[in-house]
C-alpha cells in the first residue's frame, strides 16, 4: 500500500464555511490540476445557499475535491465526486475519510464517457474541467439529454477567461463573474413545457 502524498502548502485548500469550516483538503501534484480559488469559491457557494441544504451534488472533475466536500459541509445530503484519475480518486476517499463525509461517493470514470452511464437527477452540478479542452458544452448537453438534472438544477461552470459556455436550451445564465485568469457562471435547468 502506498503512502498517502506530503503536500506542500500549495497542495492544499481549505474549506471556507458550514460543519468543517477552515479544515484543509491536501491533494498530490497532479499536472493540469488547479483547484478553484477559495475567494470564487466563497462567491459561488453564497450564490448557491439557498439551494445547498438536502441537495443531491455532482462534483463532474472532482480534482482537489473542493467543491464536493464544501457542499457538504454546508448542508448537501451527497456529493459524488468523479474524477478519470485513480490516483486522485484514492486521494479523495482518503479526505473523505478524514472529514467523516458520510454523504461522500467516488468514481472513476472519464466524465463523458461517466454521463453516457445510468443517470440519477442532481440538484446542483459542478463542472470545472481542464481549461482549453471545450468540454464545457458537450458535458452540459449530456447533463441535460441524458437524465442527470432534477427539475428544477443548478450548474456551475467554470472556465478559462473570455470563454462564454454555450448553455442548452431550458438553461438560463443568472450569474457571471470573473476573477484573475478564471470565468465563472451560475446556470438554472428547468425541465421543459
Amino acid at each position: 500500500m502506498s503512502k498517502p502524498p506530503r503536500p506542500g502548502a500549495a497542495n492544499r485548500v481549505r474549506i471556507i464555511g458550514g460543519t468543517w469550516r477552515g479544515r484543509r483538503i491536501a491533494f498530490g501534484d497532479r499536472g493540469g490540476l488547479r483547484p478553484t480559488p477559495d475567494r470564487v469559491r466563497e462567491t459561488v457557494f453564497n450564490w448557491l445557499a439557498p439551494w445547498l441544504p438536502g441537495a443531491r451534488v455532482l462534483d463532474l472533475f472532482a480534482g482537489s475535491g473542493a467543491f464536493g466536500f464544501e457542499a457538504l459541509s454546508r448542508g448537501a445530503t451527497v456529493a459524488l465526486l468523479v474524477d478519470r484519475d485513480p490516483r486522485i480518486i484514492r486521494e479523495l476517499q482518503q479526505q473523505g475519510r478524514a472529514l467523516g463525509a458520510t454523504g461522500a461517493c467516488y468514481r472513476c470514470a472519464e466524465a463523458l464517457a461517466f454521463l453516457q452511464g445510468a443517470a440519477e437527477p442532481f440538484d446542483l452540478v459542478f463542472l470545472d474541467p481542464p481549461y482549453g479542452r471545450g468540454l464545457l458544452a458537450p458535458c452540459s448537453r449530456a447533463l441535460e439529454t441524458g437524465g442527470w438534472l432534477a427539475d428544477p438544477a443548478h450548474v456551475y461552470l467554470e472556465a478559462e477567461l473570455g470563454l462564454v459556455p454555450e448553455l442548452p436550451p431550458g438553461w438560463e445564465l443568472l450569474r457571471s463573474k470573473q476573477a484573475g485568469a478564471v470565468a465563472y457562471h451560475l446556470a438554472r435547468r428547468t425541465a421543459a413545457d
